[in-house]
C-alpha cells in the first residue's frame, strides 16, 4: 500500500474524513518517516557522494588550471618565437640592404675599373697606331727619297748629260738635292706663318 492510502485508512479508522486544506497537509507521522529517510539519504550523500563530487570537480579545476597555465607557457612561446622571427627577418633585411649596397659600391668599382682599361687600352691602341703611321711615313719617305733618287738621277743624266751610274756620284747628287728641297720647303713654311 501506498503512503496515501495508508493515511486514508489511518483516517478512515479513527473516523474521520478530512477536509478542505487537510486534504492536501500529510499526517505528521508521514512527516516524521519522510524526515528520518531525508536525514539518512543527506547523511549518505554527504558522507560518500558528495566527495566523491569534490573529487571530480577538483580534477576538473586542476586541469582546467594546468591547461590555462599550459596555455599561458604556449602563448609565452609564441610570443617569443614571434619576436624571434622579427629579429631574424629584420636582420635578413638589414643584410639585403648591406648586400644590395656591396653590390652597388663593387659595381661602380668594376664600372670604374672598366672604364680604366678601357681608357688604358685605348690609349695602348692609340700609341701603337701612332708608331705604325710613324714607321710608315719612314717607310714612305725612304721608299720616296730612293724613288725621288732614281728620278733625279735619270733627270740630271739627261740634263748634264753623262751617266750618273756611280753610285757614289748618285749619291751625293740625290742627296744634295733633296737637301736643296727640304731647305726651300722649309723656307717657304716660315715665310707662309
Amino acid at each position: 500500500m501506498s503512503g496515501a492510502a495508508v493515511s486514508a485508512a489511518v483516517v478512515t479508522a479513527a473516523g474521520e474524513e478530512p477536509e478542505g486544506i487537510q486534504l492536501l497537509l500529510p499526517a505528521s507521522y508521514d512527516l516524521l518517516w519522510s524526515s528520518i529517510v531525508l536525514v539518512v539519504i543527506a547523511v549518505a550523500f554527504y558522507k560518500y557522494v558528495l566527495p566523491k563530487f569534490q573529487t571530480v570537480l577538483d580534477e576538473r579545476t586542476s586541469k582546467i588550471e594546468g591547461g590555462l597555465a599550459l596555455a599561458e607557457t604556449a602563448q609565452a612561446e609564441a610570443a617569443a618565437q614571434l619576436a624571434e622571427y622579427q629579429q631574424l627577418l629584420a636582420d635578413a633585411r638589414s643584410e639585403a640592404a648591406r648586400i644590395r649596397e656591396d653590390a652597388r659600391a663593387e659595381g661602380g668599382q668594376i664600372l670604374a675599373e672598366s672604364r680604366a682599361r678601357a681608357q688604358e687600352e685605348a690609349a695602348r691602341i692609340a700609341e701603337t697606331a701612332q708608331r705604325q703611321i710613324d714607321a710608315e711615313r719612314q717607310q714612305a719617305a725612304v721608299s720616296l727619297r730612293a724613288d725621288v733618287g732614281t728620278l733625279a738621277t735619270q733627270l740630271a743624266s739627261k740634263i748634264v748629260g753623262e751617266s750618273l751610274e756611280d753610285e757614289a756620284r748618285r749619291s751625293r747628287v740625290v742627296d744634295r738635292f733633296l737637301d736643296d728641297l727640304e731647305a726651300s720647303t722649309t723656307t717657304s713654311a716660315g715665310k707662309g706663318n
